[in-house]
């Protein structure tokens, strides 16, 4: 949420919020701090991804609402896109190196350090920082040929 724009519709207490919403009945027996961790950060994807999907859907006007200038620009259809095409390639990645996908999710959904993450996924930082970069340079590839093969389709 660092890199959202300030007048983004779902502000970062918001995000928290929900979550909170969506875990607070969750009969889930936590077994230690990390593992709550990972569901909140798991829980703020799906709501990410959600959003993005439900201002793109046609069932609801695709988007098309009446909305403050601020809050149209501060909600772009590129973001919404970027959102769901990095969710496909995290699912992607998931089903070839889970690990590499949890770490994704834990540092940027989650905004847990790499120590942090480390203890979650109880491996060394090291490793956390080798899986992360090994993960961005997957995901970029991922998303470039996604990207390509959208340009070649057309709009």
């Amino acid at each position: 949420m660092r890199a959202v724009s300030p007048n983004q519709t779902l502000q970062t207490t918001a995000l928290i919020n929900e979550a909170y919403l969506r875990l607070v009945d969750a009969d889930v027996p936590w077994r230690d701090r990390a593992h709550f961790y990972a569901v909140c950060a798991q829980a703020m994807r799906r709501i990410l991804v959600d959003g993005a999907r439900a201002r793109g859907s046609v069932k609801r006007g695709g988007g098309r609402v009446h909305v403050q200038l601020e809050e149209w620009l501060a909600t772009t259809p590129e973001r919404d896109r970027d959102l769901l095409a990095l969710d496909d390639a995290l699912a992607d990645l998931a089903a070839a190196e889970p690990r590499k996908s949890r770490v994704v999710e834990l540092r940027y959904f989650g905004g847990l350090s790499v120590e942090e993450t480390a203890e979650v996924l109880k491996v060394s930082p090291q490793t956390v920082m080798r899986d992360w970069n090994a993960a961005k340079l997957w995901l970029l590839r991922a998303l470039d040929r996604r990207t390509g093969q959208e340009a070649k389709e057309g709009p």
